[in-house]
């Protein structure tokens, strides 16, 4: 890195959803950013993403939050239903902006992946160049150092972004179990929209769920999950599929039946015991590699954008970067602990199988909507309403934060 010195430079390792937007707000805040990923290219796997408000906030603070309000397709009402079809609660687009302060947006994760990498400059992101942690450093004197096929990286700060099975994170706590087994599986699939139109929807069955979303390019974003043992995934994922969700309400057979060869299938791991802090000396987790949890609140992509821009806050160059990690540490330690731990109560209820607990389970979904669809969203009180911890570019439109009290 001709030019760049330790005392500024930045290395993240993994160029996912949260390390590059840490590598762009740390890029605006003056680090010389370098980011490594071992794979060949930025080509992020073929699924969406949902972006609730509170990532779109975070969004603002590197300027990309409109550009990303203006891709959101969900319009009018959608909700929960039963695999036959009837709607157990009704919530609408409006209702949730209204309460959070903007839509949720779903997104391909390749058109978000691309806009936050066109916000780094070039040769910022080394593709094919695997980085391992060598030394995490100490904060009030000698550098971190990564290792990489090119000869090893000095970094004032190196950011652990390297996903659920984070080579960093063992690195930093090799006493901590990590993540484990959550105890179902998920597919997912982007497809063409079918032809008879549909309202966005989450199916809950007997230990499954299904949910079809709109995305803004006219396709749909699938995706479903079921209690399984770990490692059953089979050859023909479209094929169990069917057999699992293929009798299940429109559109569900038609988005499955457009899905050859194109299903993603995952075992679920999350992290319920929370590291005892998220860095050591100069080195910080974020993301996966932090906090690994249950996709069913959707808000794993949307803490690790929280993550990014929270810990650029925190340690700006030349700043007492002991203090500032402590600080991020302190911030973001308890939040995402405490949305591991509700991802994981919204799992438990999905998981449920016995004929009689499914029953009380869609009978109180379909109660609380009856009493009011607030009731319904209160779910993601604390979580989809928080703000940034500066003023962001934006401040003042979309509910951003304006120099009020902040939620990190």
């Amino acid at each position: 890195m001709p030019g760049s010195s330790a005392a500024s430079r930045a290395v993240v390792v993994g160029s996912g959803i949260g390390g590059l937007t840490a590598a762009v707000a740390l890029h605006q805040r003056g680090w010389d950013v370098t980011v490594l990923e071992r794979a060949p290219s930025l080509r992020p796997v073929g699924a969406g993403i949902g972006l609730a408000p509170n990532s779109q906030r975070a969004l603002d603070v590197i300027g990309l939050g409109d550009e990303i309000r203006s891709l959101a397709a969900w319009q009018g009402a959608g909700g929960m239903r039963t695999p036959a079809g009837r709607w157990l609660s009704r919530t609408d687009a409006t209702a949730a902006a209204e309460r959070f302060g903007g839509p949720l947006v779903l997104v391909h994760r390749s058109t978000l992946i691309e806009r936050i990498a066109a916000r780094l400059p070039d040769g910022a992101v080394r593709t094919g160049c695997p980085g391992e942690l060598a030394d995490p450093g100490t904060a009030g004197g000698a550098p971190a150092r990564v290792t990489t096929p090119e000869g090893d990286i000095e970094a004032a700060l190196v950011v652990g972004a390297d996903g659920i099975h984070s080579g960093v994170r063992r690195a930093l706590f090799p006493a901590h179990p990590g993540p484990r087994y959550a105890g179902f599986t998920t597919w997912r699939v982007v497809v063409p929209a079918p032809d008879a139109p549909f309202e966005p929807h989450e199916t809950w069955g007997p230990g499954s769920l299904w949910g079809t979303q709109p995305l803004a390019d006219g396709r749909v974003y699938a995706y479903a999950a079921a209690v399984a043992p770990e490692g059953s995934g089979v050859a023909d994922e479209q094929a169990e599929l069917l057999r699992r969700f293929g009798d299940w309400h429109d559109p569900v057979p038609a988005v499955i039946a457009a899905a050859p060869g194109v299903v993603l299938r995952n075992d679920v791991h999350h992290m319920i015991d929370p590291l005892p802090a998220h860095h050591r000396g100069r080195t910080v987790l974020i993301g996966d590699a932090a906090h690994a949890m249950a996709p069913c609140l959707g808000q794993g992509g949307n803490q690790a954008i929280e993550d990014a821009v929270v810990l650029a806050h925190h340690a700006p160059p030349g700043g007492d970067l002991g203090t500032g990690l402590a600080a991020h540490s302190a911030a973001r330690l308890p939040r995402t602990a405490s949305v591991v731990r509700k991802s994981a109560r919204v799992a438990r209820l999905m998981a449920l199988r016995s004929t009689p607990a499914v029953a009380v389970r869609d009978t109180l979904m379909a109660t609380a909507s009856r009493l009011g669809p607030g009731l319904v969203l209160r779910t993601f009180d604390g979580i989809a309403d928080w703000r940034p911890p500066q003023r962001t570019y934006a401040a003042g439109a979309h509910g951003v934060h304006d120099g009020g009290p902040a939620r990190h």
